[in-house]
């Protein structure tokens, strides 16, 4: 789970916003909590401190990515190097952010399962206007190329270039980023 920016299209951490009777952060913890993962990661970054003394990471591995603002793809390079040093048996990593707070247990269990049958692809999720992107599942093959990510375009590149191993899951129901307060209010309406 990613939630390392700064959120500076908002002027404050997004992860904290109010969702349901909980944070967006901490929905999305509950969210990955009902499916069943060998390993459950957070990357934080901005804002660290008062993240982490607000929500409830259970069981989940809570790290700081202290370049956070080197982008996501530096925090996606970051959890990698994590696993590939301190948890060398994970052989696939689902990767995930913290603002699309739709995306739900059924969707992550439908990709775990696309990527069962089909373990060297990368399951993604397809977007609006045929784009690629997170949730998505990697298998340890990617691993070397996810750790020199350092940009702002998460995996995104990967996924183009890896294009034809990718099967990609109808997610355009479940994809809402919150970038703005606009975003946020617009969705919170929606679903609360």
């Amino acid at each position: 789970m990613l939630a390392a920016g700064n959120s500076s299209r908002l002027g404050f951490p997004k992860q904290l916003l109010k969702w349901k009777d909980t944070t967006l952060l901490q929905h999305v913890i509950n969210t990955v909590n009902e499916v069943e993962l060998d390993e459950k990661i957070l990357v934080l970054g901005a804002h660290f401190e008062n993240i982490k003394s607000n929500i409830d990471a259970g069981e989940t591995i809570v790290l700081c990515n202290e370049n956070w603002n080197k982008g996501l793809g530096h925090s996606i390079a970051f959890g990698i190097k994590y696993i590939m040093e301190s948890l060398p048996n994970i052989e696939n990593v689902l990767i995930m952010l913290a603002d699309q707070p739709l995306i739900d247990s059924n969707f992550l269990n439908e990709m775990m399962e696309t990527h069962q049958l089909n373990p060297n692809n990368i399951i993604c999720t397809l977007y609006k206007n045929n784009k690629l992107g997170v949730p998505a599942i990697f298998n340890k093959i990617y691993f070397e190329e996810l750790s020199q990510l350092n940009h702002d375009k998460g995996a995104r590149d990967l996924l183009k270039k890896y294009y034809n191993e990718v099967i990609s899951l109808n997610g355009m129901s479940v994809i809402r980023d919150i970038d703005t307060q606009e975003d946020y209010e617009e969705l919170y309406k929606r679903y609360h």
